[in-house]
């Protein structure tokens, strides 16, 4: 963790968004920039290669792996993490400057230990943590099921990483429970509308 800290500041405010895969967060985030054009998609880095219709600077940051690290050994990221074997996700601090130059506060759609290592950075009163929760590890199963892209192998990993989130989820500013996602969407927008004012 490099020793960078975001203070509070009147025009600066950013909004992590955090859940186990499967919980609905990708969804979630989209209707949150439909409905506020204040917020800017914090765009995260990866050296995972691109899926369909997934673009360069839009999605995401895609990056070799030579070059990621190299990013890191010059401690360009606010946040990185090996997610899974071989595969590396961060937050470049760029994109904090970037967002906040456009006049717009950044969102960030990160997983959990991300969205924990991003809190110890910028201050609390700049950054709203929020966590996505569900009902019960099975309802993440059927959802990660019905998609239809995840091997026995794939699963069963994001099922245990899922457990092990699931046991961070006070140490976030607002836990909201994604049984319905109409009254999930309407419950963080109202967080966000009153983080703002």
């Amino acid at each position: 963790m490099n020793s960078l800290m975001i203070m509070e500041n009147s025009n600066r405010k950013a909004f992590i968004i955090t859940a186990p895969s499967g919980a609905g967060k990708s969804t979630i985030i989209s209707y949150l920039k439909d409905v506020f054009d204040c917020l800017e998609f914090s765009i995260s880095a990866t050296t995972r290669p691109p899926r369909e219709n997934e673009k360069q600077g839009v999605h995401y940051y895609f990056l070799s792996l030579t070059n990621f690290k190299k990013k890191v050994e010059k401690k360009e990221f606010l946040e990185w993490e090996e997610v899974y074997s071989g595969t590396y996700y961060g937050t470049l601090k760029s994109e904090l400057d970037r967002v906040w130059s456009l006049r717009k506060y950044p969102i960030f759609d990160v997983d959990v230990l991300g969205a924990l290592n991003i809190m110890r950075v910028i201050n609390s009163g700049v950054a709203m943590s929020i966590f996505i929760d569900v009902k019960s590890i099975d309802v993440l199963k059927s959802r990660l099921m019905a998609r239809g892209s995840e091997s026995a192998e794939s699963l069963k990993t994001r099922l245990k990483k899922a457990n092990h989130e699931l046991s961070f989820k006070k140490k976030f500013d607002k836990i909201v429970l994604n049984e319905n996602l109409t009254d999930a969407c309407r419950d963080i927008k109202t967080m966000i509308e009153n983080h703002i004012k």
